[in-house]
């Protein structure tokens, strides 16, 4: 299939890691933001033919993930409820609020369904008016359009009955959080295609110029991941930190400027919890005032609502990229993708889950703690 055979091609990717080995001659710590592009690299096994003097972080940028524990409480909360029928997409059901997970309420009798789009959701509140229709609205920047959309459409419709749970997170504050932090270790950054197809690489450019961090976006297959390390490294090795796009094929500067007007008209920015890691000032989207009556926060009134994060998982340390997922003393044996103890187990971007499909044989047998990441 064009733009993904040749980006997996076996020669060329070897050929790539081949380039990588001949540019480096020092270690370097890279991080990739987004879950996506840690599947890749561990499914793909890119980071076992990488030289050893390159070690690849990973980032926070899986949205299932940082989902903060209070909002699943929230979501399971309004769930419960006997006139509701609750719409998320299908990696949220098994996350773990503080007592329970959405597919416990499902299993219970509530009306939760699996949808693909917000716009499913408007249609069920179209056909279902005497029930109330909420969309679990999470996500980095790249599921925003398609959130609000579903607002505009309710209100155009006139739509009573249906509201959305927000819990958008964004990109840039998560990396200010994770490069300003004493505990930094990323010497650059591999960025998320997907995310700035819809918002543009400018607003990047900040970044790099006072990290001094070159930044490279990629796209997410091998080839992808490979060429945007390579630029990266070059990088580093000349002494430059700049914006980089590699994954041009898709990304513009701009972004989506019609996309985004549709964003800045329905959502403002907000501080957000960030599950494992704790409030990040403005790095949240929520409804702007004049779409309050969508706002399910306050239709169900469970703004309120607080929860703790459970001691023995370590998903924010796996998360700002301080621990592997092997790291973990409940890897793979407490937590599982059946019984998960955080996030980072069950959703289709998390590094934990990605280290257990892929690299399980392999993590039994490292220590659990106290190796340096890899």
């Amino acid at each position: 299939m064009k733009f993904i055979d040749e980006y997996r091609d076996a020669a060329a990717t070897r050929r790539c890691a081949e380039a990588i080995s001949r540019l480096v001659t020092r270690p370097w710590k890279l991080m990739e933001i987004c879950g996506g592009q840690t599947h890749a690299i561990v499914r793909f096994g890119l980071d076992e033919i990488l030289p050893d003097e390159i070690t690849l972080i990973h980032g926070p940028g899986c949205p299932v993930c940082v989902t903060p524990i209070e909002m699943i409480d929230k979501a399971v909360a309004i769930a419960s409820r006997p006139e509701v029928i609750f719409c998320s997409y299908g990696d949220m059901l098994r996350v773990p609020g503080s007592a329970q997970d959405l597919l416990t309420v499902k299993s219970a009798g509530g009306d939760v369904r699996v949808v693909y789009s917000p716009l499913d959701a408007v249609q069920l509140a179209r056909q279902h008016p005497d029930r109330q229709v909420v969309f679990f609205a999470i996500g980095f920047e790249t599921t925003a359009p398609a959130n609000v959309m579903s607002v505009v459409q309710a209100q155009r419709l006139g739509l009573d009955n249906f509201s959305v749970l927000v819990s958008h997170v964004l990109v840039p504050p998560a990396l200010h959080a994770v490069l300003g932090s004493p505990r930094n270790l990323v010497q650059g950054v591999l960025a998320a295609g997907h995310v700035c197809a819809v918002m543009g690489t400018r607003e990047y450019e900040p970044i790099v110029a006072q990290y001094h961090t070159p930044i490279v976006v990629t796209g997410f297959e091998p080839l992808d991941i490979l060429q945007g390390i390579y630029m990266c490294v070059r990088q580093l090795e000349e002494g430059r930190a700049e914006l980089e796009n590699q994954y041009a094929r898709v990304v513009r500067p701009a972004g989506n400027p019609a996309a985004i007007a549709q964003v800045q008209q329905v959502l403002q920015t907000v501080p957000r919890k960030w599950r494992g890691i704790g409030e990040i000032p403005a790095s949240g989207w929520a409804l702007r005032p004049a779409y309050a009556d969508f706002d399910a926060d306050l239709r169900f009134q469970v703004q309120h609502v607080a929860a703790a994060e459970p001691a023995e998982c370590l998903a924010g340390e796996v998360l700002q990229g301080h621990r592997k997922p092997p790291e973990c003393p409940a890897f793979g044996r407490r937590c599982t993708p059946d019984s998960p103890l955080g996030a980072p187990m069950v959703s289709a971007e998390g590094a934990c889950a990605a280290y257990y499909h892929y690299r399980r044989r392999e993590s039994r047998d490292r220590p659990a703690e106290g190796t340096e990441p890899r």
